[in-house]
């Protein structure tokens, strides 16, 4: 029988009738929010207590979104995932100061599912290459989460309900450009590495360094250097590998200029 989807979050101010600023976008902080965390917390459900456990993992996302994590059997998150596979996760993006009056926030509720997709594998590994050094283990286990909710808060009163399909991407018609990720990815590393620093530097305002690209999709591209990371929102949606390279290469000449 299939699970029908958690009742909608509505956020605290709207239930009193408040509304949120009108330049807060609760769906694009979201997707930047999503799209930018490296590290999660995740609780789950103890079988025994029934009482929540939240712990801290490793976070990427898959092209549509979707949160990923690893995990090993001998983590007690592990075990609960396998009694009741109910989770959520948070993540944020911190900032100065106070975090609950500044920083974005995401909480995400789904089912925690066991991924052997290939490319899941590359973009989570990409976003955290010390993990191929355990990631073979035979206990370690890719997880993706099958999102039911989002509860996306930018601090007080900058909240707002969203649905589920607002935030990940439908990848209808994007076969081509879904095919060519790894390549594309590979060759932006090998040989375009002036461009993903311009990308960083001059269209996201991040600071110089060696900035790798770890997945695309066809509304930005996921870029790493060390601890920081950053997202780089296409002007327009890209379906295919022309269209991502006319795209990239006009934002990369928009930066030089």
């Amino acid at each position: 029988m299939t699970e029908a989807a958690p009742a909608a979050i509505t956020p605290r101010g709207l239930e009193l009738g408040g509304s949120a600023p009108d330049d807060f976008d609760p769906v694009a902080m979201a997707r930047a929010t999503l799209r930018t965390a490296r590290i999660a917390a995740l609780a789950t459900l103890d079988p025994a207590s029934g009482f929540p456990l939240a712990t801290l993992v490793n976070l990427a996302t898959d092209v549509d979104g979707s949160p990923l994590f690893l995990a090993s059997k001998l983590s007690l998150h592990t075990r609960n995932i396998e009694a009741d596979p109910r989770v959520s996760v948070l993540v944020s993006s911190l900032g100065k100061g106070d975090p609950l009056a500044n920083s974005a926030r995401l909480s995400v509720v789904g089912r925690a599912e066991r991924c052997t997709d290939a490319n899941a594998r590359r973009r989570f590994l990409a976003r955290h290459p010390k993990a191929k050094l355990y990631a073979d283990f035979p206990d370690f286990s890719l997880f993706r989460l099958a999102v039911l909710g989002f509860h996306p808060n930018g601090g007080f009163a900058r909240a707002g309900e969203i649905a589920v399909g607002a935030v990940l991407l439908d990848l209808a018609g994007c076969e081509t450009l879904i095919a060519a990720e790894d390549d594309a990815v590979a060759h932006l590393n090998a040989d375009h590495a002036e461009a993903l620093n311009l990308y960083a530097t001059h269209r996201l305002g991040l600071p110089e360094g060696r900035w790798k690209a770890t997945g695309l999709d066809p509304e930005g591209l996921d870029l790493v250097c060390g601890d920081e990371s950053g997202r780089l929102v296409f002007p327009e949606r890209v379906t295919d590998p022309a269209g991502l390279r006319r795209v990239l290469v006009a934002l990369a000449q928009q930066a030089r200029g």
